[in-house]
């Protein structure tokens, strides 16, 4: 039984780790980017304007307490006897101020439902960039690996044919140039598979900075993943939804909104304010006078009212906010310009991406026939002599390029479609879920 135990053990650990996925990569980090999380606290202290706006329109009510000990010693000028005073004083009081008119509380409180749309705005795009991000990352990953897939690949068919080469000059069928030119090309695909290797470990670190944890199988893609075109298959609504609906635009008009504010409420430094203001207070003092008997006073005193208070002059400074607000909001304002303008760019470029994109997988994927061919073709003509060493060596080399090309081209294209999401501000988990459907994660 012990033994049937060890022997599981031993066949669970030798089964291969199930790959992740790109959704279980973008929930690790969405777990553990700190990007991520500071937007999201971010959000959380803006959230705060709200109930911080609401409190200057709301009462304030203060209450204050006291006790203090007397001692007063009287002299008289006149021939009577000195006399002492000793006593208690206690009291309490309570205050209340309820603002009746304040035009500067009032654009405060505005001002405050904007920042807290700015802030949820702001932790959107953070979120959608987290996608973008951990996307490329993963597809780097990905595209890096093939590349040292394909480097070994061709570095193994390479020494197939120097064998060959060598074996042919020693029988002498082929010259020494040929077992040359394999030898260099052999030396190459061995330096460029210590690049690629280097470059498989920076691309691994780079997604290591967003999930936290170095990376160990990531789930390619399916062989001839079949991508689909954006729907509408059309450039205009997807720039005319950018330049209404892209994050970046949303928080600029939201700040322009708040700048708008911002000029009322300086122009508010010459308005009155009306306050309801209202007190309740109790004194109680004790007093010993020498030679007299315990006198103690009780007084209570309740108070309410009007204040209202008149700004009449402030040294220019009042006109001086109120010229700073203005132009405040014409730089919001043509940051909102500028926003829009590249929210519209950024559509256009994703837009293009995934087009010509799919039409270069296309182009790849008939490139990759006639490359399989061209290379067959060379190693059977070098096999009947109408073909020299290096014509393979060069099929080779095609084939395997052709090869890379297509599958960067395949990330490109996806990635591409989910910047085209991002830059009309519509991105979510749920785009995201139906790239990582074309993963194969066995």
């Amino acid at each position: 039984m012990k033994r049937h135990a060890i022997f599981l053990a031993i066949l669970a650990f030798s089964q291969p780790l199930s790959a992740a996925d790109l959704l279980q990569t973008y929930r690790e980090a969405r777990a553990n980017d700190p990007v991520y999380a500071s937007a999201r606290a971010a959000r959380d202290a803006g959230r705060e304007s709200l109930p911080q706006g609401r409190a200057v329109l709301r009462p304030t009510i203060s209450a204050s307490g006291f006790t203090q000990m007397n001692n007063i010693d009287i002299d008289y000028r006149d021939a009577l006897p000195s006399a002492s005073r000793d006593g208690n004083t206690n009291g309490y009081s309570l205050s209340l101020t309820q603002p009746l008119f304040n035009w500067q509380n009032f654009m405060l409180y505005k001002e405050a439902g904007f920042k807290v749309a700015q802030a949820e705005a702001v932790f959107a795009q953070v979120a959608q960039d987290l996608i973008v991000r951990v996307a490329q990352a993963y597809f780097d990953v990905l595209a890096s690996q093939d590349t040292l897939a394909f480097i070994q690949a061709q570095k193994t068919a390479i020494s197939e044919q120097l064998a060959q080469a060598k074996r042919n000059f020693e029988v002498g069928t082929a010259t020494i140039t040929d077992t040359h030119e394999a030898q260099a090309r052999f030396d190459l695909s061995a330096s460029q598979e210590i690049a690629a290797q280097s470059d498989l470990e920076i691309k691994k670190s780079a997604l290591q900075q967003i999930i936290g944890k170095f990376p160990e199988r990531l789930a390619p893609l399916k062989p001839a993943t079949g991508l689909s075109p954006p729907n509408p298959h059309a450039m205009e609504p997807w720039v005319t939804r950018a330049e209404e609906q892209n994050f970046a635009v949303r928080i600029q008009q939201t700040a322009l909104e708040i700048a708008t504010r911002e000029i009322e409420r300086s122009r508010a430094g010459h308005y009155p304010t009306l306050n309801l203001v209202g007190s309740y207070g109790h004194n109680s003092s004790s007093f010993s006078t020498t030679g007299t008997q315990n006198l103690g006073t009780d007084s209570t005193s309740t108070v309410i009212g009007l204040q209202l208070a008149i700004p009449l002059y402030a040294g220019g400074g009042v006109n001086s906010l109120v010229r700073q607000a203005i132009a405040n909001q014409e730089k919001t304002r043509q940051d909102l310009e500028t926003a829009r303008r590249s929210a519209a760019q950024a559509a256009r470029q994703a837009y293009l991406g995934v087009n010509n994109g799919m039409a270069q997988v296309g182009a790849l994927e008939q490139a990759l026939v006639s490359s399989q061919s061209a290379l067959d073709s060379n190693k059977l003509g070098y096999e009947v002599g109408v073909r020299i060493n290096i014509d393979v060596l060069n099929a080779q080399q095609q084939l395997f390029s052709t090869k890379r090309d297509l599958a960067k081209a395949r990330y490109d294209t996806l990635l591409a479609g989910l910047k085209l999401k991002a830059a009309s501000g519509t991105l979510t988990e749920d785009d995201l879920e139906a790239v990582n459907r074309l993963l194969s994660t066995n």
